[in-house]
């Protein structure tokens, strides 16, 4: 066995009704000033406001920073870490989507007292030498996975996505509250749930550092996931079936936290960059077209997974023929929970492929991992069968 290490957020509450409890969650850590980084949608909501209500009661002073937006900027993390050093936080809660929480993970850091470091200086892998603030981080998506991963994505300049990647950003405490994710859009809740798949798989077919535990975990969480997306989607008062996606994008997250994701993210990444396709969106338009490329690579480990996206519908057959019936599945993922399925539908012109495919390009940090090396020409080409 090859040596490997896992590492992942230090704890989980997985309970429907566990963010109520929030304010005291923030105290038993010592705090009693904190700061919750979210987005003016998520601000807005009535439970927002019922958790908000609970500080008071608890005696911890609570500041809110709403300005979080998707694909979220560089001055958007430093207007954020600003308003933590005004309110004096001590605590740093991420409440939202994937953005919110890595913004949140970011402030975490350069809103310590002790911290030294400018943004600039904390892009990379193993760059953040600084200490942070206790943080807790609350999905509202079943998607990101950010819970419980070492990384926040940040835009630089127009459209570049650079990624911070240290051990320092996992946040100390999870928690998955399906109430929270009550009230998603169908089409937000099939783009997140598909994110969450593309982690998983992604995790599983790693080119570099694929591990036991990994392995698992992404197993574990396709089946989850699998099981429960539809559900989640064409029910969305299923609260059943939102912490299934709940627990299965966490899961997804712990497994790509240690096995990173490949090119359906680095495909993924300049259609959000260039077009502002969110990016659960921008994973799904990808994803069939990246597995149809890897399939002569990736043949042995897809059809392992297969069972658990097809059950009772795989059909018997070798190995090949199992694999590609995997691909097949994935390509009808999408439309069959009403998302688009083709680039051209969201009017990316034909004519942007192949910058597209340069910009991919330059996610090498990403495309190390894949299972096949992918060329500027190999990337044009899967975008044009997306298109």
């Amino acid at each position: 066995m090859q040596p490997f290490s896992f590492i992942t957020t230090a704890q989980l509450i997985s309970e429907v009704g566990a963010a109520r409890r929030l304010a005291t969650l923030c105290l038993e850590r010592g705090a009693r000033r904190v700061l919750m980084v979210t987005d003016p949608g998520v601000a807005a909501l009535p439970l927002f406001a019922e958790l908000l209500l609970g500080f008071p009661v608890a005696q911890v002073q609570v500041s809110v920073f709403k300005e979080v937006t998707a694909d979220p900027s560089q001055d958007c993390v430093l207007a954020a870490a600003a308003h933590a050093r005004d309110a004096q936080a001590e605590l740093i809660v991420g409440f939202g989507g994937g953005s919110s929480m890595d913004v949140a993970k970011l402030v975490a850091v350069l809103a310590h007292p002790q911290c030294q470091q400018s943004i600039s200086e904390l892009y990379g892998v193993d760059q953040v030498n600084s200490l942070r603030l206790p943080l807790i981080q609350v999905p509202t998506t079943a998607g990101t996975g950010s819970e419980v991963t070492p990384i926040a994505i940040v835009t630089v300049g127009k459209a570049s996505k650079t990624g911070i990647v240290s051990p320092v950003l996992l946040p100390d405490l999870a928690v998955l509250d399906a109430a929270c994710t009550l009230g998603l859009p169908p089409a937000v809740t099939a783009a997140t749930g598909i994110d969450a798949m593309v982690h998983a798989i992604e995790a599983y077919t790693s080119k570099l550092r694929r591990n036991p535990l990994s392995s698992m975990l992404a197993r574990e969480a396709l089946r989850l996931l699998t099981e429960n997306l539809e559900h989640a989607v064409h029910d969305g008062s299923n609260l059943q079936a939102r912490q299934g996606m709940l627990l299965g994008a966490c899961l997804a997250g712990q497994a790509f936290a240690n096995a990173p994701v490949a090119a359906v993210h680095a495909l993924a990444y300049p259609l959000g960059g260039h077009f502002h396709i969110p990016h659960g969106l921008s994973n799904a338009l990808v994803l069939p077209h990246v597995a149809r490329f890897n399939l002569p690579q990736a043949q042995a480990d897809y059809a392992e997974l297969a069972p658990l996206l097809l059950g009772a519908r795989l059909q018997p057959g070798d190995q090949r023929s199992q694999a590609e019936q995997f691909v097949t599945e994935l390509a009808q993922l999408g439309p069959r929970c009403g998302l688009p399925s083709r680039l051209r539908d969201l009017d990316i012109p034909e004519g942007c492929l192949r910058q597209l495919a340069e910009d991919a390009m330059q996610q090498q940090r990403l495309l190390v991992n894949n299972p096949r090396e992918v060329s500027v020409d190999d990337a044009l080409r899967i975008y044009e069968a997306a298109w």
